[in-house]
């Protein structure tokens, strides 16, 4: 009988086939990027070419309105051009284009970003007629899509916050939903936020783990009582997996619920447990409605030394361990955290969105996080 590998290929071809797929996909991953970049590209250029009429009175409003309609009779199938849209795409260029914004991405390191070209450009940029002095498009722009950007503009008041989350929505691959409830969340606030929720072990072991995880998450999809038991409150997030998921970050894979760990012939259970594809590990979630207290912290440590022990692998990473509380003292935190022995941190979780703009960090470390997180997988021939 003929041994078979991967969807039931023969064995002796299953590696050739996989290696034959990796190509497709590795090819429609760079088709994919160079629309996404052509498109941005093309949405600069006309909305500096539209913000010059504007700014030299050449066009008034009642133009652009003119301009949306010839478009769409020109291409009665073409979608986007509306006279919102087009006042958008001046938006863009005229956000970008300032010395702020520019000055901004000086003081940062920008290398993950400085080899993207469009795709259009690279090829035929000889061709293009510019007919007046146009400003070059930011690079890190190619991080997101058009319509992030169109959210972004909208809802971002500064230069940091707009940069901040063309980098996050780029580097979480997130989809319009996803950055909007990232805004809502106030998501700069939190992954920028204070490093005191973090044990020392876990900043030596993990250093970028100040830009991976969030000292606050959201839990308003859970829909909880008034009134509820920690059986409660897990069954809920359990129920609402995905979306929880997306609030934790996209790089956490569920695995166990109570999971259980043996030690010394008594059994413990684990409320949730995860593993993180990027840091390679397993994470202990614990779980506690009430205010975080000291004995918290070592009974997660006692899990993560079981997990270790017992079911960590040669290829992992130690285990983190995280306790999700409903509320903290920070002093009470940092004074704990400071002689914890293990990979931890403190989180706390609302059941409400209260949106906060408390920015207590700059965007140097996460831009410095997405260059070493690039420079891995340049590394490694790999995608995360």
């Amino acid at each position: 009988m003929e041994q078979t590998g991967n969807n039931n290929t023969p064995l002796e071809y299953s590696r050739d086939f996989d290696e034959v797929y990796r190509i497709i996909t590795a090819h429609r991953k760079r088709v994919v990027r160079a629309v996404n970049n052509e498109s941005m590209s093309m949405v600069w250029e006309v909305g500096g070419y539209v913000s010059n009429k504007l700014k030299t009175s050449i066009w008034g409003d009642g133009v652009v309105r003119q301009l949306s309609e010839f478009i769409r009779t020109k291409d009665p199938k073409a979608r986007g051009w509306s006279y919102r849209t087009l006042y958008k795409m001046v938006q863009l260029y005229d956000t970008y284009s300032t010395p702020s914004f520019t000055s901004l991405l000086a003081g940062m390191d920008m290398s993950a970003y400085k080899d993207i070209v469009p795709f259009q450009m690279a090829q035929i940029e000889g061709d293009i007629i510019v007919p007046f002095e146009m400003a070059p498009m930011p690079n890190v722009l190619l991080a997101t899509g058009w319509t992030n950007h169109q959210i972004i503009l909208s809802r971002c008041k500064t230069d940091t916050s707009r940069l901040f989350y063309m980098l996050y929505a780029g580097r979480e691959r997130l989809e319009n939903k996803e950055l909007t409830r990232a805004l809502k969340t106030d998501a700069m606030s939190s992954i920028l936020g204070s490093k005191d929720v973090q044990s020392g072990i876990m900043h030596r072991e993990y250093p970028q783990g100040s830009t991976l995880f969030k000292d606050t998450v959201y839990l308003e999809m859970l829909g909880l009582p008034v009134k509820y038991k920690e059986s409660k409150l897990r069954k809920s997030i359990i129920e609402h997996m995905k979306d929880f998921i997306l609030e934790m970050g996209k790089d956490f894979l569920f695995i166990d619920d109570e999971h259980r760990v043996t030690v010394g012939g008594k059994t413990f259970k684990v409320d949730l447990l995860f593993y993180h594809r990027l840091l390679q590990c397993m994470v202990a979630i614990e779980l506690k409605t009430t205010e975080f207290h000291p004995k918290d912290l070592g009974q997660l440590e006692f899990y993560l030394e079981a997990l270790d022990q017992e079911e960590r692998r040669s290829n992992e990473n130690p285990s983190i361990g995280i306790i999700l509380c409903r509320d903290a003292d920070m002093e009470i935190v940092r004074f704990a955290l400071n002689r914890s022995m293990s990979p931890t941190m403190v989180a706390l979780y609302k059941e409400q969105l209260q949106v906060g703009s408390v920015i207590q960090r700059s965007l140097v470390e996460f831009c410095k996080f997405l260059n070493d997180k690039g420079k891995a997988v340049e590394k490694y021939g790999e995608e995360k």
